[in-house]
């Protein structure tokens, strides 16, 4: 048939249906343009954070370290108490000579350069003339981070044209520390120390050992309590709980203990297992249960989900053979939903790592400068080091929250990937 053979009205009729047809094309492509938008929005912002947080962090994982031959000078340390004497003077003394400087009669000139020294190298003494006082009146050398402030300087982070009035260094330090470059005293290399060191009030000897470690044991207290009871109460209301309104109840809470804010399991921790339980303040252990409890929500909705997923036809064939009820979902349908579980309950653990508030609400918050030495004892996790860091007035700790960040991302990134390799390992296709 033609245009020509087409009646008006016939017409009429294919001109609306082609300007509808016209119109419906023209909303699919608006609505690719819009979700390709928003992609690259997403993106972008994703760029934008995570580039911040390189640029900022990157930095720390460079050290700038001092090499100085110190001479431990008999008449100012006391072989009965050596602990009373001043090892970073001594110190500053060597730098000093170093530098062909001599002290004021005030200490003055010393104290400048104890501000560019980190006073790691006088623990650093310390530690030698405990372990052998034959070292008193000897020469020994000592290696040491200089203090953060001189770091930052090396860094290009504090600039020597910025106004003297406006920095902590001044030009004389400035040239001190330049003049020890060139000499070669002071090295960089791979900070070390951040990863194999734990929390310190002073920003160079600062590091995430002891936030990992906690972060660790908390995790672990959590997947314990979590993923079982989890799974187990998931696989009762999926596979055996009667369908009434008891069990739509429960499956309503269920659903909206997931929704509420982590904050709020905070104040339960502390009121619940604190105050009434007297379990310690600040330990991985109470970190555990609370992080435990606002997992299992997200644990019991994934196992149910996955074990919705498993094709009724298995069951009946389970059952069809003669098996009971109970081997049917433990022998069949659970291990088969066990992907899908497994994926869900890391997802979880890693959500309950990055969070924050409800650690806070139960004292993790606290300063904790070695690695926790047991599940009861005091320790700090990676997002709240991250918080108390941000929080410091010390310039040198700033850089130190973005690579501490950087540290958190790879925890989360590794236990994501984990979600896949697990999904992709046991998935099967129906």
């Amino acid at each position: 048939m033609t245009d020509a053979a087409l009646t008006p009205s016939a017409t009429s009729l294919r001109q609306t249906v082609e300007a509808r047809l016209k119109k419906r094309h023209a909303q699919e492509v608006r609505f690719r343009l819009y979700g390709r938008l928003a992609i690259v929005v997403a993106l972008s912002f994703l760029a934008i954070l995570l580039g911040r947080i390189v640029t900022q962090g990157y930095s720390t994982f460079v050290d700038y370290q001092i090499t100085v031959p110190v001479h431990l000078d008999p008449s100012k340390i006391d072989r009965a108490d050596p602990t009373g004497s001043n090892y970073d003077m001594l110190v500053a003394n060597s730098v000093l000579a170093k530098l062909g400087e001599t002290d004021d009669e005030f200490g003055n000139t010393s104290g400048k350069v104890m501000e560019i020294m980190s006073n790691d190298l006088g623990f650093q003494l310390l530690k030698m003339v405990r372990e052998d006082p034959n070292l008193i009146g000897k020469t020994v050398t000592v290696t040491g981070p200089v203090k953060s402030d001189a770091a930052l300087y090396f860094k290009g982070q504090i600039k020597r044209a910025t106004p003297e009035d406006e920095r902590k260094l001044d030009d004389q330090q400035l040239d001190w520390m330049d003049k020890l470059k060139a000499s070669g005293a002071v090295s960089s290399g791979f900070n070390i120390g951040f990863l194999t060191r734990s929390d310190s009030t002073e920003p160079e000897q600062a590091g995430v050992l002891g936030a990992i470690v906690g972060s660790l044991m908390m995790l672990l207290v959590t997947a314990t309590l979590a993923i079982p009871i989890g799974v187990l109460a998931a696989t009762y209301l999926e596979e055996f709980a009667p369908k009434n309104r008891w069990t739509d109840l429960i499956e309503v809470n269920i659903n909206n203990l997931a929704a509420v804010p982590s904050i709020v399991y905070g104040l339960l921790g502390l009121a619940v297992f604190i105050n009434w339980l007297s379990v310690p303040r600040s330990s991985p252990l109470v970190g555990g249960l609370v992080l435990a409890l606002m997992s299992l929500p997200t644990v019991i909705i994934a196992t149910r989900s996955a074990l919705k997923a498993v094709p009724p036809s298995i069951r009946e064939a389970a059952l069809g053979v003669g098996a009971s009820r109970t081997q049917t979902v433990f022998h069949h349908v659970l291990p088969l939903a066990m992907p899908g579980v497994m994926t869900g309950s890391i997802l979880s653990l890693a959500h309950a790592l990055g969070e924050t508030a409800p650690l806070l609400m139960i004292g993790m918050v606290s300063f904790v400068p070695g690695v926790p030495e047991g599940f009861t004892g005091a320790a700090t996790v990676l997002p709240v080091q991250v918080f108390i860091w941000e929080n410091a007035s010390e310039r040198g700790f700033h850089e130190r929250t973005a690579a501490a960040i950087l540290v958190l991302l790879v925890f989360m990134i590794v236990m994501n990937l984990a979600a896949i390799l697990v999904r992709r390992r046991f998935e099967r296709r129906w």
